[in-house]
């Protein structure tokens, strides 16, 4: 039995409340990463990249594991990349089914 190296993590986190703003939006996603400590850093860096908000004036409300519901049933899972080449951008999507 081979056991992946990456878990699915559950990241919600928000801008720190001020006066101005008491109850600032909160943010949730869903990343793949091989421990928590790395699934925070990655949603700080997508959350910086897609909104004005850094992790200096955030903060994690929660991080939480998800675990696969039914392991044993066979899933699709596609991959959408984008790169950039000598010859201009191109896009790629691969698809793999896997149990988990």
């Amino acid at each position: 039995i081979h056991t992946m190296p990456y878990s699915e993590y559950q990241v919600i986190g928000r801008k720190l409340p001020t006066e101005k703003d008491p109850s600032p939006k909160i943010y949730r996603m869903r990343i793949f990463s091989k421990n928590e400590v790395i699934a925070k850093s990655r949603f700080w860096y997508y959350l910086s990249q897609l909104y004005k908000l850094k992790k200096t004036n955030g903060e994690v409300l929660s991080v939480n594991e998800i675990t696969d519901k039914s392991p044993k049933r066979i899933k699709n899972f596609g991959v959408f990349l984008r790169y950039n080449s000598r010859s201009g951008t191109h896009n790629m999507y691969k698809e793999f089914r896997d149990l988990t």
